[in-house]
């Protein structure tokens, strides 16, 4: 009798082990399939696990002085790969005096995501380029000024630099950018509200009304030389939130401004 207790007990506690590791809830599978990390220029590459052709290049902000690479940089990533896009972040090399060297890093990035499409699974013609503050100012950069293989198809700008010009400028990323004392053409050259054309890629432009780090009003310029050149585009300007606020979920729109991402990029 003994031994038949004892083997009903060990069959119920089978039993049950089995139960508990049916109700176990399910580890979902990661977004991301493969990364890839290059040297020249220095960026990541995340293939995401469920491609839909789609890629974007990553310009993170700081001023054209340093990189802040996690909140305008790695922590979009997941975001991006789980809607199929595959996502490059970039550490573009910082002016220190030549403002070729960022836009070489953010152009030849471009143009390695549509020399590799046949085996990253992406489609040539629809590469964008993003980029946050300093960030923003250069993927405006490469948005109205690349050409070919270089240009985007899209561009998306968070509290974007856009202008070279007093007083809507940041003066340190200008100074970085141009150096202290550039000509009033080279500002102007690099003011990109002003070098918008026709062909210039359509746009998802955001930021908050209290930034007191770049004044809003880049972005105002930066949509109505869209508007007025004929580029589809969006501008959402949110209650607060100052400048800077990236992929962080402290942000107090930051549920809203992914929802009016999601709906432009499933527009076109």
């Amino acid at each position: 009798m003994k031994s038949r207790i004892i083997t009903f007990a060990a069959i119920m506690m089978a039993a049950t082990a089995t139960m508990s590791a049916k109700k176990a809830p399910a580890v979902p599978p990661s977004p991301t399939a493969r990364t890839i990390e290059i040297q020249q220029p220095s960026m990541k590459v995340f293939l995401p696990t469920n491609p839909t052709g789609r890629a974007i290049v990553v310009c993170p902000g700081g001023s054209y002085l340093g990189h802040a690479i996690n909140h305008e940089g790695y922590d979009w990533v997941e975001f991006f790969n789980e809607k199929g896009i595959a996502v490059a972040v970039l550490a573009y090399r910082l002016p220190e005096g030549d403002r070729t060297k960022p836009i070489t890093d953010a152009e030849k990035a471009i143009e390695t995501m549509r020399d590799s499409s046949s085996v990253w699974h992406i489609n040539p013609e629809n590469v964008g380029i993003m980029g946050s503050s300093a960030g923003g100012h250069l993927a405006s950069t490469i948005a109205t000024h690349s050409t070919g293989k270089a240009k985007p198809n899209f561009q998306i700008l968070f509290y974007p630099v856009i202008s070279m010009r007093q007083p809507l400028t940041h003066q340190m990323s200008h100074d970085n950018f141009l150096g202290q004392n550039p000509s009033s053409t080279l500002e102007e050259e690099y003011t990109n509200y002003l070098q918008v054309k026709q062909d210039t890629p359509r746009a998802f432009i955001a930021f908050s009304d209290d930034d007191s780090g770049v004044p809003p009003a880049n972005g105002a310029k930066y949509y109505i030389a869209l508007h007025e050149a004929g580029v589809p585009a969006t501008l959402h300007i949110y209650e607060t939130g100052e400048h800077g606020w990236g992929f962080n979920s402290t942000f107090s729109y930051h549920n809203e401004m992914l929802a009016d991402l999601t709906a432009w990029l499933n527009g076109f």
